[in-house]
């Protein structure tokens, strides 16, 4: 990367510390993994994914999948609209296409992208040669280089090893909240001998240990790292929440001054919060908690349809 470059990041994100008497009075610390300060645009885990496939695109056109509140295909719009790149969104739900465009999905009209919905069965078929080759042809982008929902491939995987290398040394336990698994099984791969990867899926339904071994298996041949989920704290699903978390949030962020995402980063520092009441950790664990996003201006997460 050169200063000239429009993805051109911060690396390594900092590391900071904060004190907080509900580690502290159990003799754990917490520190920050502030992967939302890598890229203006590309925030966290977005940027360390999309730029290795990118990469691998060589100057095509981009089309990629997400649901209507998506980071993911806010980020891809971006990157687009930064290297003058096509992007095509397929968004999961026909029914969005009669409805006025939420800020986020308004966000990635705006950096460029085309959108093209689709119905939800048809989406969760989206994997099958078939299907895709269909949706793609419906969106005209059969000649788009293929980046899968969350951007979460091999490339991916490989890209989020360098969050786990910045990481060594500086903590016992990693937690990051999932919702593809690309991150995890990255970042897993990239710790050092005794360190610890913590996965908080938020989404429900148990299926991320397999996605994340499958990944792995894609990425480095194996399984590859000390890595662990709890799916405790997915607090409904995807693109929901409740009043409990947004209290928890809404304190973190007065006791921390940092704004807190809820999609993700609220989950996975709740869960942090939860298993030190639960004794998970013996005294003197160092605790770290990436960060692998930001609030999006002016968006509202109401439970997904």
């Amino acid at each position: 990367m050169t200063s000239s470059d429009p993805l051109a990041p911060r690396l390594p994100s900092p590391l900071t510390e904060v004190r907080d008497e509900r580690f502290e009075r159990r003799g754990l610390r917490l520190v920050l993994k502030r992967d939302d300060l890598v890229h203006p645009e590309l925030i966290g885990n977005k940027w360390r994914k999309l730029v290795p496939n990118i990469a691998a695109a060589r100057g095509r056109p981009l089309v990629t999948f997400g649901g209507a509140y998506s980071n993911h295909l806010r980020a891809t719009a971006a990157a687009g609209r930064l290297l003058g790149l096509d992007t095509t969104g397929v968004v999961r739900g026909q029914e969005l296409a009669e409805r006025p465009l939420n800020p986020s999905l308004a966000r990635c009209v705006a950096d460029g992208m085309r959108l093209h919905f689709v119905d939800r069965s048809v989406y969760r078929r989206k994997a099958e040669p078939a299907t895709l080759a269909a949706i793609l042809r419906a969106a005209g982008a059969q000649d788009a280089y293929v980046v899968p929902e969350g951007g979460s491939n091999a490339e991916a995987v490989r890209g989020c090893r360098a969050l786990g290398e910045e990481l060594r040394g500086h903590a016992d336990v990693v937690a990051v909240a999932c919702g593809t698994g690309g991150t995890l099984a990255g970042l897993a791969a990239g710790l050092g001998r005794g360190q610890r990867a913590l996965g908080v899926p938020v989404l429900k339904g148990g299926f991320l240990e397999a996605e994340v071994r499958a990944l792995q298996e894609r990425a480095f041949g194996g399984r590859t790292g000390d890595w662990s989920l709890d799916d405790r704290f997915h607090f409904g699903g995807y693109a929901r929440t409740t009043p409990e978390l947004d209290a928890f949030a809404e304190d973190f962020e007065q006791r921390h001054g940092l704004p807190v995402e809820r999609l993700y980063v609220a989950k996975s520092l709740y869960g942090l919060v939860a298993l030190a009441e639960e004794g998970a950790w013996p005294r003197g664990t160092t605790l770290a908690a990436v960060v692998t996003g930001r609030p999006f201006p002016g968006t509202a997460w109401p439970p997904a349809a």
